[in-house]
């Protein structure tokens, strides 16, 4: 029987047993989760089997890491590795309601929620979060790791640099970038680039000039190019 590993037990775990549920999937479920406290509960009828020394034990499980910010997606991917666990091993997954036009393509690892839209030449890359009605247009590029919460709406040939996080209802304008590691705040409107690893909130948006996100996002992760799976 096909099994799936949800890495974090977390909110955006029980949307992902949400969809799983509602799609009719038939594999068996586990959270693993590294609180020592969370082992044996259930997480909305899920049980928490343990921390990530667990996935030695279901080498032919797929995974799917659902912890919300981009930073720590990244930390256990790099964990994940370190274990042996390789880019296959990734689902994927994409709410029954959205459609990826053939012109775009999702990265593994990656989770689309409901009402989220896609366009046409749209890459996202590997291990991103789009939460519901988020709105991708012509041309955008959105790299590995990024988190675009609820209602974010992204003009056409806008790009996204590894680990951004756009919050709910923030827009950016067409051809204007990102950077890696950068925040934009919920409600905000980037009309122009926002820097690596700066906070930016308001409408227009500006810098609050403080870091937003570790440094594991100012360089390519190790071993690996700054656009993963074939963007370009």
């Amino acid at each position: 029987m096909r099994e799936l590993l949800l890495i974090g037990a977390s909110g955006l775990a029980r949307e992902v047993l949400s969809v799983l549920r509602g799609s009719g999937d038939s594999r068996v479920v586990s959270v693993i989760d590294d609180r020592a406290a969370l082992a044996g509960t259930v997480l909305d009828g899920a049980p928490v089997i343990g921390d990530l020394e667990q996935v030695d034990h279901y080498p032919a499980a797929e995974l799917l890491v659902c912890v919300g910010h981009g930073a720590a997606r990244a930390d256990l991917v790099a964990r994940l590795l370190d274990r042996g666990v390789t880019p296959d091993r990734y689902a994927t997954l994409i709410h029954p309601t959205v459609t990826v036009p053939a012109t775009c393509r999702v990265g593994v690892g990656s989770i689309l929620l409901a009402g989220a839209v896609l366009t046409a030449d749209v890459h996202l890359g590997e291990h991103a979060v789009v939460m519901p009605n988020v709105t991708l247009t012509h041309g955008d590029r959105v790299h590995d790791f990024v988190t675009l919460c609820a209602g974010v709406t992204l003009g056409g040939d806008v790009t996204v640099g590894s680990g951004a996080y756009l919050g709910m209802n923030a827009s950016v304008r067409e051809r204007v970038r990102i950077g890696r590691g950068a925040m934009l705040g919920m409600g905000s409107a980037a009309l122009e680039d926002v820097p690596d690893r700066e906070t930016w909130v308001g409408v227009p948006a500006r810098s609050l000039r403080a870091p937003a996100v570790p440094e594991i996002f100012a360089h390519p992760l190790p071993g690996k190019p700054l656009l993963a799976g074939g963007i370009e």
